[in-house]
C-alpha cells in the first residue's frame, strides 16, 4: 500500500451524513485541508475565481474546538452571506488562530451535494499522529 500524500483530504463513506478526513504535516495545514474537504462535498469549485476575501479570528482552545469553530464559520457564512472559501490560510493569531479565506459566491459554483447544516461532535478526531496531523469529522446535512 502506498504512503499517503503529505497533505490532502478525502470523503469517507458514511450512512446518512458527510464524513471527511484531512491530513497535513501541521495543525494549521490540516485545518485548511478540512475546509477544502468540506466545500468539495457539496460544491464544484473547478474554474471558479475568488471575488472576495475575509479574515476572522478563532479564540484559543482545545484543538478539536478550533476545528469545529472554523468549519462552523464556513457553514454560517454560507447560510448568511452565500459565500464559500476557495482557498484557506490558517496561522497563529494574537490569541488563537487567524483564518484567511479567498471567497466566491455560492451562486457562482455548481452545488453537487447536500449543503452542510452543522458539525457533529460525535466521533470527532483532530490531533497529531506519527505522520503529522489528522482530522476526522462528520457533518450533518
Amino acid at each position: 500500500m502506498g504512503r499517503r500524500p503529505v497533505r490532502g483530504h478525502r470523503r469517507v463513506p458514511h450512512t446518512a451524513d458527510v464524513r471527511i478526513e484531512a491530513w497535513a504535516p501541521d495543525r494549521d495545514g490540516c485545518l485548511a485541508e478540512a475546509v477544502t474537504a468540506l466545500v468539495q462535498t457539496f460544491a464544484d469549485t473547478a474554474g471558479a475565481s475568488a471575488d472576495g476575501s475575509t479574515t476572522f479570528d478563532v479564540p484559543p482552545g482545545p484543538d478539536e474546538d478550533l476545528l469545529v469553530a472554523v468549519l462552523d464559520e464556513l457553514i454560517f457564512r454560507l447560510e448568511t452571506e452565500g459565500t464559500l472559501p476557495l482557498t484557506t490560510a490558517v496561522e497563529p493569531g494574537d490569541a488563537g488562530l487567524r483564518v484567511r479565506w479567498r471567497t466566491v459566491g455560492a451562486d457562482a459554483v455548481e452545488l453537487v451535494g447536500a449543503v452542510p447544516k452543522a458539525v457533529s461532535l460525535h466521533e470527532l478526531r483532530f490531533g497529531p499522529t506519527d505522520e503529522g496531523w489528522r482530522a476526522l469529522v462528520t457533518v450533518d446535512v
